[in-house]
């Protein structure tokens, strides 16, 4: 029983940012279309095969196994005299084969299908032009929901398997391609469209057992224009299930999350920035995580390159609530085997990270990951300094197929047998992987 026994919430990755869009970018065959209606058939079909040399739960050797879902449901929407009302119902199988990955959260037995999403919304159109296009978006049910950049809220996709609490807390296979995402029960205020001042008011309620079934309350406050976007989160816990909470876990249950933040150019061209400082009030004392970000991309260099650096740092007992992956790799869950298998990393860390990107086709994309990790309180936990180097590739061969192959070097300072959780020795792991979307 692994993650149960430390803090809640580690790491998952999605396929890539490529497979990311095609789940989240309207991938839709068109069963009806008029002037006021439309009505879409979506489908998408993940499968990635994974290997490690070393395991972080126990067990000796490495690890070989296999993972794939598919979403297929119906969204819509039809245009009112005052605005549009739209929804989507979806159903998702998943899956996992083999041995079950290096973390033991799978053990490659699971396979299921469950509603994944189930929502209706309303926007204004311009009935409220004070309030710009589409000021208000009321929404409520099975859906996705994401604050800022997804530092604190990005969606409920901790995905266990039956590896920990004796299965308790299995979801139905996919652990790395988080086959499911949606809180169980959401209600969703925005006002103000994406420009100028905006905000949100949400109710979230997860369905998650690894999460505690927590129901928090969140509102934000946002100002964007050309620069970029400065924005204020506030999020309280209402409540945890205490049949499946830790200890740390019900500590979510009246406690109080504030954060400042902001992203974009700064005016200066081709440059990227980033930040977002958050602090949580809680019953043992607060707790504190902040990140900053700079980027440039070469944009009249050939492909393109963009150069990242991102310093980030997690106090002792910080919550990592419902981070995920959003902007790509090492958003939240930074590094491919460290994020995944060998954390957590989003509690008790500080993690430097360089990146590398270059594009130089307009449909194949190359990268590498840097993460040097610190362990901040090393006399109250596992010794996880660490290294790791991941190497990938996006290749979108044509709209409904895209293939992604990455390999990662993971070094930890420490072993299972002098203070880390790596199982024979410290010596490199070289974990790899290959995942192919198909969007249709």
């Amino acid at each position: 029983m692994r993650y149960p026994l430390r803090h809640p919430v580690f790491g998952y990755t999605l396929v890539c940012t490529l497979a990311l869009g095609a789940l989240d970018q309207a991938q839709a065959y068109e069963l009806y279309s008029d002037e006021s209606r439309h009505l879409n058939a979506d489908m998408t079909a993940v499968f990635g095969q994974f290997n490690s040399r070393k395991n972080y739960d126990g067990r000796p050797g490495g690890s070989t196994w296999r993972e794939g879902f598919i979403k297929y449901g119906l969204s819509g929407d039809q245009a009112l005299a005052g605005g549009t009302t739209y929804g989507a119902f979806a159903l998702v199988s998943s899956a996992t084969w083999g041995d079950g990955d290096p973390g033991g959260n799978s053990l490659g037995t699971e396979r299921t299908t469950k509603i994944e999403d189930a929502y209706l919304g309303w926007r204004s159109g311009d009935l409220f032009a004070a309030l710009g296009k589409d000021g208000v978006d009321i929404s409520g049910g099975r859906q996705v929901v994401k604050v800022g950049r997804g530092f604190l809220i990005n969606d409920d996709g901790l995905n266990l398997g039956k590896g920990p609490a004796n299965g308790t807390m299995n979801r139905g296979g996919a652990y790395y391609l988080a086959a499911r995402h949606a809180f169980d029960q959401t209600a969703v205020l925005r006002l103000g469209g994406q420009d100028g001042l905006h905000g949100s008011v949400l109710w979230l309620k997860s369905d998650n057992r690894v999460q505690a079934e927590t129901e928090l309350a969140a509102g934000t406050l946002d100002y964007t224009a050309a620069p970029g976007t400065l924005g204020l989160t506030w999020i309280h816990g209402l409540d945890v299930n205490d049949q499946w909470a830790s200890d740390f876990q019900r500590q979510r249950k009246g406690m109080n999350v504030y954060s400042v933040r902001g992203e974009g150019d700064a005016g200066i061209r081709n440059v990227s920035l980033a930040f977002e400082y958050a602090w949580q009030d809680k019953d043992t004392g607060p707790e504190k995580a902040w990140y900053g970000e700079a980027g440039y991309t070469f944009a009249d260099t050939p492909w393109a390159p963009k150069v990242t650096y991102r310093y980030t740092r997690y106090s002792q007992n910080w919550d990592a609530l419902f981070t995920g992956l959003s902007t790509g790799y090492g958003t939240w869950f930074q590094g491919e085997v460290a994020g995944n298998y060998a954390g957590p990393f989003n509690t008790n860390t500080s993690i430097q990270h360089v990146g590398l990107k270059a594009t130089p086709l307009e449909n194949l994309t190359l990268g590498a990951l840097y993460f040097d990790y610190d362990t901040v309180r090393k006399s109250t936990a596992l010794n996880l300094n660490a290294r790791e180097l991941d190497v990938y590739a996006e290749w979108a061969v044509n709209p409904h197929l895209i293939i992604t192959p990455l390999v990662g070097l993971y070094k930890p300072k420490q072993d299972s047998t002098t203070g880390g959780n790596q199982v024979g020795g410290n010596g490199t792991n070289l974990y790899s992987q290959v995942t192919v979307a198909v969007p249709f």
